[in-house]
């Protein structure tokens, strides 16, 4: 079948919806252009189906392709922000990372070089997991190309800065708590969003502001309000590179039941796409949107979430102006733009 796309400001943009119907065709995100159909992209939506990393319910390797199929619905016009992102920026979709599930040494390796790889000519990156391990090499590659640690916001029911699980330094309940002994980070501008649930003991909490994290948890979000909370986030985070992560699991399982931790009490899904639509302006670096276990989720309603929430993030990214970056590492090794797509853009 004829690929019908919108084509605005010399980008090309996804499948014309009102003549070729949502349901058919490729599940690309929002039915974007692969990466190899365009000649660059501003930002590159790449998935990771990894999940080797989680301690509870597996699943999250499949999200990435769960969130493609429910974004068959979103429409090229974000009224929310009066940004047509795709026209404002040329987006695609890299395909999915070819990771080992079996090594996460390997596949952190892997993450990460891809990672670089994909933004090597300025490409800004939104990333759809796989696990929260994934946020470790993310942030690795982020602050490479940053040229300093990064500024982060972290959407999470949970703190994901504990030492280990079963001895293992690698997982996803650990990324945050490597990302500040790596150097990572900006430990002057770090948040947690969204937090809630029991913990292990208070030291967790103890630990964790150690390390720089401001926390801002569910309840504050709902005494608080989404305009007082953004006022605080963007105050903290300034004019620093930013880096947003987030769990589906922030939510409530009333609006996100397919993960792998889910935790009652959670943010709304309105609350926090709020939240996300008001950090607009901020110099947004990447993202990654992790955690959805699609064999949880009943009638699509954590896909559609997650769509939803990698919208908006790729709608703040679009607005921004292309990063300048040094002369990439594949350039210098002579290979050629068409042989760095990922394995599931080939």
């Amino acid at each position: 079948m004829q690929e019908l796309r919108i084509e605005e400001n010399g980008n090309l943009g996804p499948i014309d919806s009102s003549r070729i119907p949502r349901f058919s065709g490729a599940a690309t995100f929002a039915r974007l252009p692969r990466l190899d159909q365009v000649q660059r992209a501003d930002i590159a939506v790449v998935g990771v189906p990894f999940d080797s990393g989680v301690s509870y319910r597996p699943g999250a390797r499949f999200g990435a392709n769960h969130v493609r199929e429910a974004s068959r619905l979103l429409r090229p016009y974000n009224p929310a922000q009066d940004v047509s992102p795709f026209a404002s920026a040329q987006v695609a979709d890299a395909g999915d990372m070819a990771v080992n599930p079996f090594n996460i040494h390997e596949a952190i390796e892997t993450i990460q070089q891809d990672a670089l790889d994909l933004t090597a000519d300025g490409a800004r990156l939104l990333t759809l997991g796989g696990d929260h391990t994934i946020a470790l090499p993310l942030l690795r590659a982020a602050s490479e190309r940053a040229g300093e640690p990064v500024a982060l916001l972290h959407f999470d029911a949970h703190l994901d800065t504990w030492d280990t699980y079963f001895g293992a330094e690698y997982t996803h309940g650990t990324p945050f708590r490597r990302a500040v002994e790596e150097g990572l980070l900006d430990t002057e501008a770090i948040s947690h969003v969204g937090t809630r649930g029991p913990l292990y003991g208070k030291r967790d909490l103890e630990d964790d502001r150690r390390f720089g994290f401001g926390i801002v948890t569910s309840s504050d979000v709902y005494y608080q309000g989404v305009r007082e909370v953004v006022a605080k986030l963007r105050d903290r985070i300034g004019r620093r590179p930013l880096y947003i992560s987030v769990d589906i699991d922030v939510l409530d399982p009333a609006h996100a039941p397919g993960t792998g931790t889910p935790e009652a009490g959670g943010m709304t899904s309105r609350e926090l796409l709020e939240i996300i639509r008001g950090l607009r302006g901020l110099n947004l670096v990447a993202a990654d949107v992790v955690e959805v276990a699609p064999a949880y989720d009943h009638a699509e309603i954590t896909g559609v979430a997650a769509s939803h929430v990698a919208y908006d993030l790729v709608t703040l990214m679009s607005e921004l102006p292309r990063p300048v970056v040094e002369r990439s590492r594949n350039q210098e090794h002579g290979i050629p733009a068409e042989q760095r797509t990922t394995a599931g853009a080939q």
